[in-house]
């Protein structure tokens, strides 16, 4: 029987979510850009409440602000880089956490809604990095592209420069309940209601 409910409940959320999603764009304006590609840009929410705090994230592969070493592009879509996942730690949680989400998403992307490159949730609120290897409990997710785990960086030739935005969250609860397959909006939506707080690094990446 637990099947059953599950895909109700999923229903349920992205039903929410598509609702959402068309109020949100009933109140959002194209803001212009010098570097907009042609395409034009739309404000989206953040899913994040104003009462979050703020805690630190830093990396040893990539600096806030600056651009995505080659190993660490996408080995698809027309790049051949190594795919290496970038290596995360953080401290200066809020009290009250009870486990961390970590995602990746460009909002360069010339899709409409940008995309999610990385998802993993139900880290635990002991962990204070993220590597190669997941710590036990946690789930990594799917991307826009359909697959599980850490994707690389890719933008098409000649675009202009995309800016991915790698967000650890410390959430108030210890488990998200949500299977693997679950669709990036969909896991941010229910992740919504329970951040307390977010760390944000920002990469950047250009094919010529």
């Amino acid at each position: 029987m637990r099947k059953p409910i599950r895909a109700a409940a999923l229903a349920a959320v992205a039903a929410a979510v598509t609702t959402g999603v068309t109020t949100a764009n009933a109140d959002t304006h194209r803001t212009g850009r010098a570097d907009d590609g042609g395409y034009g840009y739309t404000e989206v929410r953040e899913g994040v409440p104003d009462s979050a705090a703020h805690f630190k994230v830093t990396s040893p592969d990539i600096r806030d602000g600056g651009a995505f070493p080659a190993d660490a592009y996408a080995n698809a879509f027309g790049c051949s880089g190594a795919n290496q996942q970038i290596q995360l730690s953080w401290h200066g949680a809020p009290r009250g956490t009870r486990s961390y989400a970590v995602t990746m998403f460009d909002s360069d992307a010339p899709t409409g809604s940008g995309f999610w490159h990385w998802l993993t949730w139900d880290i635990p609120a002991t962990s204070t990095e993220l590597g190669g290897t997941l710590p036990t409990g946690a789930v990594a997710g799917t991307d826009d592209a359909g697959q599980t785990g850490y994707l690389g960086p890719c933008p098409s030739a000649g675009d202009i420069t995309h800016h991915y935005r790698i967000t650890v969250y410390a959430l108030d609860t210890a488990g998200l309940q949500l299977p693997a397959a679950t669709p990036a909006a969909v896991t941010r939506f229910t992740m919504s209601s329970h951040v307390i707080g977010t760390a944000t690094i920002t990469a950047t990446a250009r094919r010529a």
